[in-house]
């Protein structure tokens, strides 16, 4: 396949915001260590009060504690990125590509939901020709075979519905 000299998206670091988050997270994670520190100190000092409610806040301070520090890569390197896609290749030069779906259970993967993304997969603005839609079930149950008869039915109606009314936002 030929290579295009112009890159189809571009990425922004935003430097500012870094070292303001940084620094949030910073303060954020030495005061969350002295909460730390005065919670563990007070289990070992010998007092009247109940230690049961005193244990509740302290794990429920680390559990939201733990849920933060998981939240804070979103903002560890903030970024923009720009997409190109008036960049993209025609219609005839862009790769086949194959869509596989996998299922399993009914229960698990309701059987609604694999259809929806089996026909979300077929209806995506990409020339038919070189999509391929793919699905995977090992036959347990026979509601997906029904499911995927249903699906085969509206989409003769519903696939040519959604090429003839798609939104032409890249055109001028």
């Amino acid at each position: 396949m030929e290579e295009y000299s112009l890159p189809l998206h571009s990425s922004q670091v935003h430097k500012l915001s870094i070292i303001i988050n940084r620094s949030h997270v910073f303060l954020h994670c030495i005061a969350i260590a002295f909460l730390i520190y005065y919670r563990l100190s007070f289990l070992f000092q010998q007092s009247k009060t109940s230690l049961l409610p005193w244990l509740l806040v302290f794990a429920s301070e680390l559990f939201l504690s733990f849920m933060w520090f998981l939240g804070i890569a979103y903002r560890w390197r903030p970024i923009s990125r720009t997409v190109f896609p008036e960049r993209l290749p025609e219609d005839d030069k862009l790769p086949a590509i194959d869509v596989l779906i996998c299922t399993a259970d009914p229960y698990k993967e309701p059987t609604l939901e694999v259809m929806n993304t089996v026909l979300s997969a077929m209806a995506l603005d990409y020339p038919p020709q070189k999509l391929n839609v793919y699905l995977s079930d090992d036959g347990g149950s026979s509601i997906t075979l029904l499911g995927m008869r249903a699906v085969s039915k509206f989409a003769r109606w519903w696939l040519p519905f959604c090429k003839s009314h798609a939104p032409q936002a890249f055109e001028n």
